[in-house]
């Protein structure tokens, strides 16, 4: 039987970087994977729909290039072209991880592991019995799938999944969304732009329901004024599917209404995929569909570690593969290893416009007991902003009152998925609010409104 210091079950972001790091320190790692490396995030999730979204995105500047003095008559789109690119974009991904895993001498075994006993795996090729290997320890990294309601199962017909969505045969003229998480918002987002009918339906008060309450505001504002159609404290009761199109019921504020659409999207959540893994003979604990864990990604049960989706929320691949680092340098015995800190974690959603944050939210901070200053910039003061003709957007940020600590950040506009990752580095490095305002952010650029929202805080904002 093989012997490995550390065997990963599942090559996804959490997976592959953390027999990567194994690698690093020495250890002697495998990776066992059933379908593609890179896992949902590459092949399925976060790379393909950001290939769908730049199309979409490039076609709504086409729309607009009259503003800039351009000519782009009729502008038009191709779906299967937009897919197809989408698709190159995620084999390029997968290509990559591939070569990565090989350039580090990892080696992949392609097929379906469980747990036989401690430290055991037993691994399966189609369903038909191909090896076993022993581990002194086994990363957990199967990931997730998406979540499903009874009776609005997908078909992939007229009801679709996130997969479905990302590979449609043809342009739904109406369709529905169920969820507005940053999945279901990014599909909205990506179908309103090339003409879709679209309307959202969220089960909680407000739209991104994550998000600061006040960017969650500011963003239903601009979802409603590209067209998108938005029910919150809405469900979805029932979906009757036709051959042409579904009827979906919608109950809303205790009244009942029936609309008629092309296609409807399920984004409620995502579920962990444990089942099949012998994890309950093992002795793990399993909560609404994730494995129970410590800081480190420890199950509890000896040598057993557990990361990225499989492991709860926050349902993000940076926040898996960093699971994963922690994991194998608590393994390797590193004296500097650390524990994830979630409330270092920025979470971006690539809508248009896009949002991202990090951090304690206003309301969240208040609920902790910390006493509060709040700055504020909007992008219509922000030279860069006017001159990309994207003016539409706000960076708020949130401090503590006492110590000037940076307890949060939230951010809707033009490329804050990009901007937000200095304050989760401010927030990392436990900077204060004098530091910030100390440091020169350089002019002109969209990052001037992150220092003047920390200039407003302590009022002394110079541009609004």
């Amino acid at each position: 039987m093989e012997n490995y210091d550390i065997a990963v079950m599942g090559g996804g972001p959490g997976g592959y970087v953390a027999a990567i790091r194994a690698v690093q320190l020495g250890l002697k790692v495998v990776v066992i994977e059933r379908a593609e490396l890179g896992g949902i995030c590459l092949n399925w999730g976060c790379i393909p729909t950001k290939a769908l979204l730049r199309s979409a995105e490039v076609y709504h500047l086409m729309d607009r290039a009259g503003e800039f003095g351009l000519s782009a008559d009729q502008p038009a789109f191709d779906i299967a072209k937009v897919v197809e690119r989408s698709r190159k974009v995620a084999g390029q991904l997968n290509a990559g991880v591939t070569f990565l895993l090989k350039k580090n001498k990892v080696p992949v075994i392609d097929g379906f592991a469980r747990l036989a006993g401690p430290g055991v795996l037993s691994i399966e090729k189609d369903g038909v019995p191909a090896r076993e290997l022993r581990a002194k320890n086994i990363i957990l990294a199967t990931g997730a799938r998406a979540r499903e309601l009874p009776g609005l199962e997908a078909d992939g017909e007229r009801v679709w999944s996130y997969r479905h969505a990302m590979t449609p045969k043809t342009m739904p003229k109406s369709l529905l969304v169920v969820g507005s998480g940053a999945i279901g918002v990014e599909f909205a987002s990506f179908y309103r732009t090339l003409g879709a009918e679209v309307t959202v339906v969220e089960v909680l008060g407000r739209v991104l329901p994550v998000e600061d309450a006040e960017i969650s505001a500011l963003a239903r504002k601009a979802f409603e004024a590209q067209g998108m159609k938005i029910l919150t404290n809405a469900q979805v009761k029932k979906l009757e599917r036709r051959k042409n199109n579904v009827a979906a019921t919608i109950e809303q504020n205790g009244k009942s209404e029936k609309i008629t659409v092309e296609r409807v999207i399920l984004a409620v959540g995502i579920t962990g995929n444990v089942e099949g893994l012998g994890l309950e003979e093992a002795g793990v604990k399993i909560e609404k569909g994730h494995v129970v864990t410590d800081e480190w990604g420890h199950t509890g049960v000896a040598g057993l570690y557990a990361i990225g989706d499989l492991a709860g929320p926050p349902w993000l691949a940076h926040k898996a593969s960093h699971e994963g680092i922690a994991a194998v340098e608590k393994i390797a015995g590193l004296a500097d290893a650390h524990p994830l800190d979630t409330g270092n974690i920025p979470g971006c959603t690539y809508c248009q416009p896009q949002i991202a944050s990090v951090g304690l939210t206003e309301a969240a901070a208040k609920e902790q007991g910390f006493k509060v200053k709040v700055g504020r910039f909007p992008y219509i003061g922000n030279g860069k902003a006017i001159a990309l003709g994207e003016t539409e957007g706000l960076v708020k940020t949130v401090f503590d009152a006492a110590s000037g600590a940076l307890l949060g950040a939230h951010m809707i506009g033009a490329e804050v998925t990009e901007l937000i990752q200095g304050y989760a580095v401010a927030r990392s490095l436990e900077t204060t609010e004098a530091e910030l305002m100390r440091t020169i952010f350089p002019h002109p650029t969209l990052s001037e409104t992150m220092h003047e929202s920390v200039l407003d805080a302590f009022g002394r904002a110079v541009h609004i």
